[in-house]
């Protein structure tokens, strides 16, 4: 169990102090293997079975980890009284940007510490597009530092520099760039989100990383900021799809953190980064909000404000506060507005049955089922301390991979797998009736197949069928597990 409901600093605080519910805190099953010379027993040929329908299970008890299960699943027209997912692709609903992490500053670190064939082989599983890979298609990044860099920074630290000077990206030359350059190679066309955890300190009403606001004698500036840090990372071969003007920007408690009301956004968005992105032919989307769906006000405050809105492509939400199903009412409210899901940790010890659970019920299903067209999870990778991190910055955040000796998968690479495999961006979603205990989504992918999400809410193993064009097929799913269905 986690604090779902809380900031992500505030559950660290609790984590500290010992107000954590317990929690399994076995090694995960499979982890801690070394993938580039993996050793496994010799097995038997087993003979493909024939099947219209491709079924690839991750079991909360990891009894499989994403893998592709030997059934004969055809469609037929025989009847049965078992629950039925219908399928209807004359239902369609939002196009897919893509499923990912955020590549933290640490998680970067970690990834190019690695030996040299050790670090191609670990991007080509993670980002490659082919059959054999997970297909990650959608990273956030911080403009700055984020509380899992290793340090406090920003591209304009010292005395004011209104001018901006001194700006610089030299800071990310050591591992970001270079990670995210070995990215581009595999995958060049990956969706790539940045955000600022602050401005420069000496644009803030406290001058420090922690807190505070941005001056609004410096809200000029800082649009230049941004203009300046796109077009440094374009120089790079890097090129930032979307931003957010402030991650989380009602929360104060992070290291580093900026406040910024949904006025003062809208001011920002209105008088300075939009007509600065247009001046200078930015064509960088500029998402808003970035924090938890508990106050959907706050973008919905900027939406209705047109000298703002028109700069904005939508809005981006968190989920450490509030329900998901408060990103449906701000698409209806504004239906050309893109909605996004961009942040949600795992928190360690992870208990990796109902860590699957809640985020692909949650996040996989019903983000997507409430208009969003990503949906990343938290940090991509950490070493075996949950680092690096800043002081103050989160100390039990637990990476998609755990990178020291080994490399070990944990709850949230398979949470991601599940989609981002087989729903490539350019997915459109599609009808599917929901059913209280078998969880699930529809997509119709670039290549004309059909992807079906399926969560088991139950503890017991549930039978049921999927129809499609008047024909059906019986699958079964053992408890507290996830399959994606692909024809």
């Amino acid at each position: 169990m986690k604090f779902r409901n809380i900031t992500r600093q505030m559950a660290y605080a609790l984590l500290l102090c010992g107000a954590v519910f317990a929690t399994s805190c076995k090694k995960e099953k499979g982890a801690g293997g070394n993938i580039v010379d993996p050793v496994t027993p010799p097995t038997q040929p087993v003979t493909p079975v024939k099947s219209d329908v491709a079924m690839w299970l991750t079991q909360g008890d990891q009894g499989s980890l994403l893998k592709q299960q030997n059934l004969a699943l055809n469609f037929g027209t025989s009847t049965n009284t078992n629950p039925t997912i219908e399928v209807d692709t004359t239902q369609t609903y939002q196009s897919i940007d893509g499923f990912g992490f955020t590549l933290t500053g640490g998680s970067a670190t970690v990834i190019n510490q690695l030996p040299a064939a050790q670090k191609a082989n670990l991007i080509k599983e993670l980002f490659a597009t082919d059959s054999a890979h997970i297909g990650i298609s959608y990273l956030r990044i911080s403009i700055g530092a984020s509380d899992l860099s290793a340090t406090t920074f920003t591209y304009d630290e010292g005395s004011a520099d209104n001018n901006l000077t001194n700006f610089s990206i030299d800071q990310e030359r050591a591992d970001l760039i270079p990670v995210l350059k070995s990215i581009i190679a595999i995958n060049p066309s990956i969706k790539i989100l940045a955000c600022p955890w602050t401005a420069p300190t000496w644009m803030k009403t406290n001058n420090s990383f922690k807190a505070g606001s941005l001056s609004t004698t410096y809200y000029d500036a800082y649009a230049r900021y941004f203009v300046k840090y796109i077009q440094a990372m374009k120089a790079e071969g890097i090129t930032i799809d979307a931003i957010t003007p402030q991650n989380e920007p009602l929360n104060p408690n992070n290291n580093p953190s900026m406040v910024m009301q949904a006025s003062e956004e809208a001011a920002f968005i209105k008088n300075n980064l939009g007509p600065q992105f247009q001046s200078n032919g930015i064509t960088t989307k500029i998402i808003v909000y970035d924090h938890n769906a508990d106050r959907p006000d706050y973008p919905l405050a900027i939406l209705a404000d047109n000298d703002a809105s028109k700069y904005v492509d939508g809005s981006a939400f968190h989920l450490y506060g509030g329900s998901i199903s408060a990103l449906g009412p701000v698409h209806d409210a504004y239906p050309k507005k893109n909605v996004y899901f961009t942040e949600q940790w795992v928190g360690a010890p992870s208990n990796f049955q109902s860590d699957l659970q809640w985020a692909v019920n949650n996040l996989i299903i019903g983000a997507t089922r409430n208009w969003s067209r990503n949906v990343l999870e938290w940090n991509l990778a950490t070493d075996a301390s949950y680092g690096p991190h800043t002081a103050g910055g989160c100390s039990t955040c637990l990476g998609a991979l755990t990178i020291s000796n080994n490399i070990s998968r944990n709850v949230s690479y398979y949470i991601i797998g599940q989609a981002s495999k087989f729903v490539r961006p350019g997915s459109v979603r599609i009808g599917s009736n929901n059913l209280d205990n078998l969880q699930n989504v529809a997509f119709k992918t670039p290549d004309g197949k059909k992807a079906l999400i399926v969560s088991n809410t139950t503890s017991a193993i549930q039978t049921f069928n999927i129809k499609f064009n008047g024909k059906t097929v019986s699958a079964t799913l053992a408890g507290m597990s996830v399959a994606t269905f692909i024809w």
